[in-house]
């Protein structure tokens, strides 16, 4: 169910915690729930894009991704079935890096300049990595 008008504000945009950052702040038990320092942190989420505006917001959710200290894994990918959905999956070395990230001034910037892009979230959650494969340099 997409939640028109539910952002919160985060940082996913330009790097990691865009699903979590637009959609709202975990419960204290989504939070305890993370994990450690030590443990990987994840998020997956799909958010939707206002008729149209798909390809800006993409623009926009990739742009600087690659600066985000922490950041292990950020991707933004289209809904194949949806022409105005993406999907954005993140991997963090861990949940306080995540967090530290919401404070970057660009990424500040990118959700103020992406909210009006958005319709809406309709899935999303947060996970544990536990395996992975890190791609060519």
């Amino acid at each position: 169910m997409v939640k028109d008008g539910a952002i919160v504000g985060r940082r996913a945009f330009v790097g990691g915690g865009f699903a979590i950052a637009l959609i709202g702040v975990p419960s204290p038990a989504i939070a305890a729930a993370a994990g450690s320092a030590g443990e990987m942190y994840g998020m997956i989420g799909r958010m939707i894009a206002k008729p149209g505006q798909r390809d800006a917001l993409a623009a926009l959710l990739t742009s600087g991704s690659g600066t985000m200290p922490g950041c292990l894994s950020y991707v933004v990918a289209e809904d194949l079935v949806n022409a105005d959905a993406l999907w954005v999956t993140e991997v963090w070395e861990n949940k306080a890096a995540h967090d530290a990230s919401l404070t970057l001034p660009a990424v500040r910037d990118a959700i103020t300049k992406g909210r009006p892009l958005i319709a809406g979230f309709d899935s999303s959650a947060e996970t544990r990595p536990i395996s992975g494969v890190r791609g060519a340099q």
